[in-house]
This record gives structure tokens, sequence and C-alpha cells, in this order.
């Protein structure tokens, strides 16, 4: 303790258990800057999965959506998940089934590298599905 005083440092204590404790002279304000400084390194490497949206409509052709297929796939490697919607303008709602074949058939092309979060359910005009990435 008449080290550190002298040299005017705290004493840190490094391992109580034993026998004697362990002490270390540092200057412990700059001991904790720097561990701030690396927690927010550490913070900012870490990746957030954000959910990508594609859209498509009920007449979209089938190479559009291999097109829009290819779009989710990027997406889903880069370990994001992605929200299907499919939009319905005027009466093509009344062909809900027909639509909910449409998003399996989207969702078989991808089925290797993503799995179906949620099936399609309709929200209003919209039919929407959700793909989260499988972890490897």
């Amino acid at each position: 303790m008449e080290l550190a005083k002298d040299k005017e440092l705290d004493l840190a204590e490094v391992s109580a258990g034993s026998k004697p404790p362990v002490c270390k002279i540092m200057d412990y304000g700059k001991y904790q800057y720097h561990q701030k400084k690396v927690e927010t390194k550490h913070r900012k490497m870490q990746k957030k999965s954000a959910v990508k949206g594609v859209r498509m409509g009920f007449k979209t052709g089938i190479h559009d959506m291999q097109t829009k297929a290819k779009q989710a796939e990027k997406f889903l490697t880069n370990g994001n998940t992605v929200k299907v919607s499919l939009i319905f303008r005027g009466r093509e709602a009344i062909y809900k089934s027909l639509a909910r074949e449409k998003m399996m058939k989207f969702y078989e092309e991808l089925q290797e590298i993503c799995i179906l979060e949620t099936a399609p359910k309709s929200q209003g005009n919209t039919l929407i599905m959700m793909l989260t990435p499988i972890k490897s």
C-alpha cells in the first residue's frame, strides 16, 4: 500500500482467494478507460440481424419469382431474416389459396438455406411469410 501511495497509483486485488492475496499497482482510471474502449470495439464487431423484405404481386411471373428468390438468398446468406410479402390488387384477394401455393413454391426454392418461421398468413390485402436462415 505504501508503494502505491508513493507512486500515486491504485492498488488493485487480482486474486483474492489465494494465500497471500495477489495485488497489482496500477492506474485504475486508465484501466477502466481501456476496458470501455475494448467493450465498444466488441459491440461494433457484433453483427445485428435485420429483417429484409421481398415484395411481389399476385401476377408476378416465374422468372421474376426466381430473381426475387436469388435476392432473398443473398439476404439469408448474410444472416438476415426475410419477410416475403405478396400484395393483392383489386379482386385478386379472392384467390388466396393460389397465392399461398405461390408463396410455398417461393419457399421451396430456398428451403436448403432457410426455415419457414411463419407460414403465409393474411394481413389485409397482403399475404406475409417470414423466413430465417439456418444456423450453420
